[in-house]
């Protein structure tokens, strides 16, 4: 099993930021994650949000073995072409630690107050599945022409190409059965979702179905959740349960006790 360290990017100072992700490497965690929005999701008031992708190639240069990631990053507020070129900046700077999520995107107010479209669901599913093409085939830096749903390419071109090859690996997050699954069964090298083994346990099987329809061998798709770290006798009992169901990847989100909390998890469950 593999640990990721939600950072809880939101309300804290930059300092503090980078903190908290030389914690999680120091302590052995294989990720640091933090999240793509430009205001707080919770909590009263205003309050310190650092842009997602600018906060990953930052934190290239100040860690050294940790991967880094975003959960998840939303189509909608980068050109698919644009965020090709900073994943592979970002894979770049970080000599291949990044690992590229996506996603339809959700938070409706944020839109609305930043000026940026908010299209109806499926379009954003639309551009999503725009954006997974895209991306992929950038990513070979070859000549790419693409007639998509709502963005299309002519002659583009992207270099250098990845660090990873053939790239990044690709995170897709949801359960959503007519539009998420079947573009995880598609993409994703890891698809991952929220919940526990028995709710999950349906889609599960839906992404194996999936992926056999298009030629894909299920096992190459590997699984990923999410474990609270606020009490440590119930995330070990429920990693045994995640393990059990084939999960490779577990998020851990940031405790309310913080350091303390995340050291004795890395001392007591992770070194297990």
């Amino acid at each position: 099993m593999r640990f990721g360290l939600d950072v809880a990017q939101q309300r804290v100072s930059w300092d503090e930021l980078v903190r908290r992700v030389r914690l999680a490497e120091d302590l052995g965690f294989d990720g640091a994650w933090g999240f793509d929005h430009f205001r707080p999701m919770y909590g009263e008031g205003p309050g310190e949000t650092f842009e997602g992708v600018t906060t990953l190639a930052a934190l290239a240069g100040v860690t050294s073995r940790i991967r880094l990631g975003l959960l998840v990053t939303g189509v909608t507020y980068r050109h698919p072409s644009v965020l090709a070129a900073q994943t592979v900046t970002i894979d770049h700077a970080s000599h291949g630690r990044l690992e590229l999520t996506l996603g339809a995107a959700w938070f409706e107010d944020e839109h609305r107050q930043l000026g940026i479209d908010f299209p109806p669901t499926g379009k954003r599913f639309d551009l999503l599945e725009d954006a997974l093409e895209i991306v992929t085939r950038l990513f070979t830096g070859e000549v790419v022409d693409y007639d998509g749903k709502v963005v299309s390419l002519q002659q583009a071109q992207l270099r250098p190409t990845p660090v990873q090859q053939p790239r990044p690996p690709i995170w897709i997050g949801g359960t959503g059965p007519n539009r998420t699954l079947p573009l995880a069964a598609r993409y994703a090298d890891v698809w991952h979702a929220w919940g526990n083994p028995k709710s999950l346990q349906e889609a599960n099987a839906r992404v194996d179905e999936l992926a056999d329809k298009v030629g894909r061998d299920p096992a190459s798709i590997k699984r990923a959740s999410s474990v609270s770290l606020d009490d440590l006798d119930t995330a070990r009992r429920h990693i045994d349960k995640w393990q059990d169901a084939g999960y490779d990847y577990l998020v851990c989100g940031w405790p309310g006790d913080g350091d303390a909390q995340v050291e004795a998890f890395a001392r007591d469950v992770m070194s297990m």
